[in-house]
């Protein structure tokens, strides 16, 4: 899979750009600020409908324009496709393929799939568990597009009854709101039903991933003489019902976990029990990797869970569009040397760097020049 042209319009700092790409190695070379990252970030947004900078939207349309255009040519086993998305900041975002309209913009996701590695991944070491759920929901919905859906069936539930939780909670502390407790009753139902179906997904991509964490972190530690066993649990904000993730079983046990909590909601007035307070647990060797790993610890743990995340798309016959954002300029000569050998075989990969001399040779490519929002192939 690779992208063979990428055309932005109003995105970022692009007023207009088309822009031809080459499979295997694309480079581009310029100081900060010049629009580098502006041009992967495009590419991974069709891939997720999302940013890897920025949490919401509004960022990406440049300044004074109403919405943003992001179109490429993907090819994929022989074929190509014409991917693009129209985002409308406060709107609904509208997407095409082969400018054929689609229902909805995330029937996009899937049809490009992309890796990113980028600076702010220490933060799924660091981070808050907000940052590898993100992780986690992000390469779920990559893998299997229909759960999309799911995800955002759940953050609407979740959103309507944290408001019913804040209205009843009032009432139910001035003896009131009994019509308020059936009706959180049925908003219960509904966020047992859809959280059972997002936990599912995220606890079989747990076990899925576990593998490809430990042999990739395995590969990065030992260019430092380093062997060290990583873990990955998945802990949940209730008790997990043992054994295989089963939707009804799973929806039964949370459906519980909020019954339990509900005194607790109602005084606080939001939703206590459910995936979205949930965590990745990572460790290294016997300890916790949040707060004990060493920055170098951490940069090898969050390549490593990067690469799985590359090496488990690509075990289901897929090969990824690895974007490589930054990223060498953190990283120590070991690291880097190895990061480039474990990734330099990908179909395409996109690598953005300052100075030329942060790219290791073996992912020397096509090299494009960006300064002032001017993109030139060299």
């Amino acid at each position: 899979m690779y992208v063979a042209h990428l055309s932005l319009h109003d995105f970022r700092s692009y007023e207009q750009l088309d822009l031809a790409l080459e499979p295997g190695g694309n480079v581009f070379v310029g100081p900060n600020g010049q629009g580098k990252t502006n041009l992967v970030e495009a590419i991974d947004y069709l891939s997720t409908l999302g940013s890897h900078r920025v949490a919401s939207d509004a960022p990406l349309v440049r300044a004074g324009a109403n919405r943003a255009v992001i179109r490429a040519d993907v090819h994929r086993d022989g074929r190509s496709a014409l991917l693009e998305v129209e985002i409308v900041p406060g709107g609904s975002n509208r997407a095409r393929v082969n400018k054929s309209p689609l229902p909805r913009a995330r029937e996009l996701v899937g049809l490009l799939r992309t890796v990113v590695f980028s600076p702010e991944d220490l933060a799924l070491i660091k981070g808050d568990p907000s940052e590898r759920r993100r992780f986690l929901d992000t390469l779920l919905v990559t893998r299997t597009p229909r759960l999309a859906g799911v995800r955002a069936d759940y953050d609407r539930v979740l959103k309507q009854r944290n408001s019913l939780l804040k209205t009843a909670g009032a009432g139910h502390r001035r003896g009131e709101g009994v019509g308020s407790l059936a009706t959180l009753e049925v908003w219960d139902e509904h966020l047992a039903q859809a959280g059972a179906a997002l936990l599912a997904g995220r606890l079989e991509l747990v076990e899925a991933l576990r593998p490809y964490v430990g042999s990739g972190y395995g590969k990065i530690a030992a260019a430092n003489g380093v062997r060290v066993e990583v873990g990955m649990t998945y802990k949940s904000s209730f008790e997990l019902p043992s054994g295989a993730p089963d939707r009804e079983v799973l929806a039964a046990a949370l459906l519980a976990a909020i019954t339990a909590r509900r005194g607790d909601e109602l005084e606080r007035g939001v939703s206590l029990v459910g995936p979205h307070r949930d965590d990745l647990v990572l460790s290294i060797g016997d300890l916790p990797a949040r707060g004990y790993a060493s920055h170098g610890e951490s940069w090898s743990l969050a390549l490593a869970l990067r690469i799985a995340a590359y090496d488990l798309l690509r075990s289901d016959g897929d090969d990824p569009i690895l974007i490589l954002d930054d990223v060498f300029a953190e990283l120590d000569k070991d690291r880097r040397d190895h990061l480039a050998d474990l990734v330099g075989g990908a179909e395409q990969f996109l690598v953005t760097a300052p100075v030329p001399q942060d790219v290791p040779v073996v992912l020397e490519g096509t090299r494009y020049d960006v300064a002032e929002g001017v993109v030139t192939r060299v």
